[in-house]
């Protein structure tokens, strides 16, 4: 019995941008771990915003700050590589070709300029 693979097919299917995507989720989530305990607390009394909440996640994410650096890195950089790859793709994509959208590329984009600076922050300030 023997498989084969539809490569046009596959050459069809529609990009999303979904890892690019879930990369920065999770240099996003790292961030707001790393940042919770003082850098983000202080930014967000500064505009008026309660951060009651971030105690609980402050006290859950302080004994493992380094680990959170390195993973929140990790993601970030996956996310821009994987952005990068979209963007050289949708440059080279025709008319009729089938490119991960605009709107998800900028997306992605602000979140990885977010989390970076959610990163800084956590390390400048702790």
């Amino acid at each position: 019995m023997s498989y084969t693979i539809d490569k046009s097919s596959m050459a069809r299917r529609p990009a999303n941008g979904s890892g690019a995507m879930l990369f920065t989720l999770g240099g996003l989530a790292a961030g707001l771990g790393v940042a919770s305990c003082c850098a983000l607390p202080l930014l967000l009394t500064t505009i008026g915003v309660s951060t009651a909440w971030l105690g609980g996640v402050a006290l859950l994410a302080a004994p493992h700050r380094g680990a959170l650096l390195v993973v929140g890195a990790l993601c970030l950089l996956g996310g821009a590589a994987l952005l990068w790859r979209q963007q050289r793709t949708a440059a080279a994509c025709g008319p009729n070709g089938v490119c991960t959208p605009r709107a998800v590329r900028a997306l992605t984009l602000v979140g990885l300029l977010i989390g970076a600076v959610l990163l800084w922050l956590g390390y400048a300030y702790a």
